[in-house]
């Protein structure tokens, strides 16, 4: 093994990585896709007597590209330069394809990684990227288009009454948008069911069609919707765009971006009101925050796309962050997989966790009946 750390540093020793399937408690779908299971790659360093998790969301594949490829280049480095490391492995995958599967594996190390530093610092993930907030608003997310009536008002109930979480988002664009009627008695619904006091938002998942999507918004004016999350499909930034000057509610974007310059793009654009990141697709949380002052740069705060446990501490140190979304089918999981998953969302805020690093491990009795590689 080649140590790459200046003369005294700990460096990374062993990287390991698994596979988790997790079936959701009832089928899940939004605007543009069905499921009824979730699968997590998790990753996780070791150096100097401590270990740092990180995880993404999506193919198994991820699993192989960690443990091979870029196994070989995180281990031996210095446990303290995450951000050399992350180049590292960046540069390393050019040629493999850097999107998708190799970014998604690259964020779950990069937060394996800052996970491992603060531990190693003895330090809150949170106090170690510097806060400037103590709570991070947090809005509740789920709504999916296989619920019926009931689902829907129970799931909306528990937050906005159960947890007083005063923000909630819904599904809609359902069948590619071909079920519109259904799309706006839902948001009507749901406008009912959580009163008249509570933010209440949308996500077509790129449904909609420009003209359509501008049909829509205008069609649910009267239920004072706040945020229009992908009206059409975030690699239309001209349609974004388009949809953005034309409607009232706050149109959102960004989650399907794997790497800074797709996400400087729509920001530059003026496609969105609120750029949206994903830690666990990205580049991790160092690319993360760096999406975030490219946000700022444009005027636009910035949102955290689902995995809540991964973003919180880096968000307590966002001056322009808005809030995260408390993803119902993520927040499962991260409970049932992880030890130390306890952020509590009611009053609309999660506090990051104050002990060293993120404060999660894998809850191995629990997780190994869901692991599939």
């Amino acid at each position: 093994m080649t140590v790459r750390g200046l003369i005294g540093e700990p460096v990374v020793e062993a990287v390991a990585a698994a596979v988790y399937t997790v079936p959701t408690d009832l089928p899940e779908g939004d605007g543009t896709l069905t499921w009824d299971a979730t699968t997590v790659v998790t990753a996780e360093v070791s150096a100097a007597g401590h270990t740092g998790l990180g995880w993404t969301y999506g193919s198994a594949a991820v699993e192989r590209v960690i443990s091979g490829k870029l196994a070989g280049v995180v281990t031996g480095r210095s446990a303290l330069d995450v951000p050399g490391t992350n180049e590292a492995m960046s540069r390393a995958l050019r040629n493999d394809g850097r999107p998708g599967i190799g970014a998604s594996a690259i964020s779950a190390l990069d937060l394996a990684l800052w996970d491992l530093k603060a531990r190693v610092l003895g330090l809150p993930l949170a106090r170690l990227f510097g806060a400037v907030r103590e709570q991070v608003p947090v809005y509740g997310s789920g709504g999916f288009t296989t619920y019926g009536d009931r689902q829907l008002a129970e799931q909306l109930d528990g937050w906005v009454r159960g947890q007083r979480i005063p923000r909630v988002k819904i599904k809609i664009g359902e069948s590619w948008g071909s079920r519109v009627e259904r799309d706006l008695e839902r948001i009507r619904r749901a406008r009912e069911v959580i009163g008249p006091d509570c933010e209440l938002y949308v996500d077509a998942n790129g449904g909609y069609t420009r003209k359509q999507a501008i049909r829509v918004a205008r069609a649910m004016e009267e239920y004072d919707v706040r945020w229009f999350e992908e009206p059409v499909s975030s690699d239309d930034l001209a349609g974004l765009r388009e949809v953005r000057d034309a409607v009232l509610p706050d149109v959102a974007a960004g989650e399907y971006g794997y790497d800074l310059p797709y996400l400087t793009r729509m920001a530059a654009s003026g496609a969105v009101d609120c750029l949206q990141a994903d830690a666990t697709r990205c580049g991790g949380l160092t690319v993360w925050l760096r999406a975030a002052a490219v946000a700022e740069g444009h005027g636009l705060d910035l949102s955290a796309h689902c995995a809540p446990h991964v973003h919180a501490a880096a968000a307590a140190a966002v001056p322009n962050f808005r809030h995260i979304e408390w993803f119902h089918d993520h927040i499962r999981v991260e409970t049932l997989l992880f030890e130390g998953a306890h952020l509590d969302p009611s009053g609309g805020t999660v506090t990051p966790a104050d002990t060293p690093g993120h404060g999660l491990s894998v809850y191995q009795a629990h997780a190994d009946r869901y692991r599939t590689g």
